[in-house]
């Protein structure tokens, strides 16, 4: 029987480019953007790259607060390397908190749905794509479902394709 943490990390294992570059960034935040506003929801997006934001919007409707939760969402991903709804279920799971458990305060670590680590294949975790606005739960799905799209819309990668046909 499959865990919601089994589900999570096969999502995770998906969502994984072959490249990703301050363009990529770019058209990821613009489509998370578009995608909110079609959903009907108000949210501040931030898409960074070892620690570089390379695109930031706040939609109207959305506060200064929002930007904390993105700070906060951000650093769970970049320190364990997993979603931060991931996170939230497996501190859930094992009847603990990250206070307790990790020695980390609330006041720099969020785990609540909304960021999802970006992950080059061959490379790993190079970056985090965060939103906040809507409840957790759907904070998460608006970012993995527009992280699906996006892969499915990107150009095969050219080299990677060739040095499979080798």
């Amino acid at each position: 029987m499959s865990t919601i943490l089994d589900d999570l990390a096969a999502e995770e294992a998906r969502l994984v480019f072959s490249r990703f570059d301050a363009d990529t960034a770019f058209e990821l935040g613009r489509r998370l953007r578009t995608e909110a506003r079609r959903r009907g929801g108000a949210v501040a997006i931030e898409v960074a790259i070892a620690g570089r934001t390379l695109f930031f919007a706040a939609m109207p409707g959305t506060t200064a607060d929002n930007a904390g939760w993105i700070a906060r969402k951000r650093a769970v991903v970049e320190r364990f390397e997993h979603s931060s709804w991931y996170m939230k279920h497996l501190y859930e799971m094992r009847g603990t908190t990250i206070v307790e458990k990790s020695l980390l305060p609330l006041a720099d670590y969020a785990p609540f749905g909304g960021a999802h680590p970006i992950r080059v294949r061959g490379v790993g975790q190079i970056g985090v794509v965060t939103v906040s606005g809507l409840p957790q739960a759907e904070d998460h799905r608006l970012v993995v479902d527009t992280l699906a799209e996006l892969l499915v819309a990107m150009p095969a990668d050219a080299d990677a394709d060739a040095a499979e046909a080798d």
